[in-house]
């Protein structure tokens, strides 16, 4: 059972054609899955010219067409004109309008089931938005053409899997957002993806907001009101929870093994350990060496999984980028859609 996986490129001018050219250069990704890049041809071939690989280019205008042979990179060629002029590094709004349209293309293969799951390559939202693509990022643009409201993102690396309460609002609107029902929605979020993962009964824990869980009222009352709640009447439904746990040691706990994933209230403090976690730095160089998170949007009719890391104009186009995090997207959304497709073949 092999699905088919759309690959968006990213913004043209960073690592993104990058980084999938690297990943697709190993036969295990044509052991598992189908994978077919959703770009511009001429981008891709820059990219192999670029990595030194040798690798060929399927340029295809349907996904019937695909032939998934290891070696020869099938692409859904958007024919996107002007881009063999970009450079590498340069944020503009064709590069910009070039990665949108490899979104919506890999997100409407998906909703006419003409794919089984996407993953994307990184994008830069000032480009994103000088094309007119008034969106945050990825998230939105998902939700968006899936007519999808209630959505959360799951960082996921080998061993820690994060879900956040909220992301994009400031410090003190995020206090605010601690609320009982969203803080059951995200958790049984998380339950379903690490279903889909293949772990049978997770074990979920739950951070506390403020130092300490709030020690019992002494830092705090979003605990007591609002966190406790949902934590108890999340084990009355039957789910595998702990919490509230102080947030400086739940993520250790996690890391070692002792929870499936861990429910964050706001961005940075789910983002803060993953990210020390899974980013590596060259102490020599100053540049990050290898990147090990993805980024999921859970909540949407299709599965979307996503490289954790931005474009990285500094190295777009030294060929030195790392694939880590991109053939780490691409087996987790192998997973995510085998079970899926399993769900599919049992129920008929």
């Amino acid at each position: 059972m092999k699905p088919t996986l759309a690959i968006t490129m990213g913004d043209p001018a960073g690592i993104g054609p990058e980084i999938v050219v690297k990943a697709l250069d190993k036969k295990k990704i044509y052991d598992r899955c189908n994978p077919l890049v959703i770009a511009d041809a001429g981008v891709m071939r820059k990219a192999i010219k670029t990595t030194g690989l040798s690798m060929h280019i399927h340029p295809i205008g349907k996904v019937s067409d695909a032939g998934f042979e290891y070696g020869c990179i099938d692409v859904y060629d958007l024919n996107y004109t002007g881009l063999d002029q970009l450079e590498y590094g340069k944020v503009s709004a064709k590069a910009g309008d070039a990665a949108f349209l490899s979104i919506k293309t890999a997100i409407e293969l998906a909703m006419n089931k003409e794919v089984d799951g996407t993953v994307t390559a990184p994008i830069n939202k000032e480009a994103l938005n000088l094309a007119e693509h008034h969106f945050d990022g990825h998230t939105e643009i998902y939700a968006h053409f899936t007519g999808t409201s209630k959505y959360a993102m799951l960082l996921a690396d080998e061993f820690l899997r994060v879900i956040h309460v909220s992301t994009h609002v400031s410090l003190r609107e995020a206090c605010d957002k601690v609320k009982k029902q969203r803080i059951i929605d995200v958790t049984q979020l998380m339950a379903d993806a690490c279903k889909q993962f293949g772990i049978e009964n997770p074990r979920i824990g739950i951070a506390g907001l403020n130092p300490h869980s709030s020690d019992n009222g002494l830092f705090g009352w979003e605990e007591e009101k609002e966190i406790i709640p949902a934590v108890n009447e999340l084990k009355n439904t039957g789910y595998n929870v702990d919490g509230p746990i102080p947030p400086d040691t739940l993520f250790a706990k996690a890391k070692c093994g002792q929870y499936d994933g861990c429910v964050a209230m706001y961005h940075d403090q789910g983002h803060i350990p993953f990210k020390v976690v899974g980013f590596n730095w060259d102490p020599e160089t100053g540049r990050m060496s290898s990147v090990q998170g993805v980024n999921i949007t859970l909540g949407l009719p299709i599965i979307r999984v996503s490289v954790d890391h931005g474009t990285a104009f500094d190295v777009a186009g030294k060929g030195i980028a790392s694939p880590d995090a991109m053939l780490l997207s691409i087996d987790y959304a192998t997973r995510m859609a085998i079970t899926k497709l399993q769900a599919i073949r049992q129920g008929s």
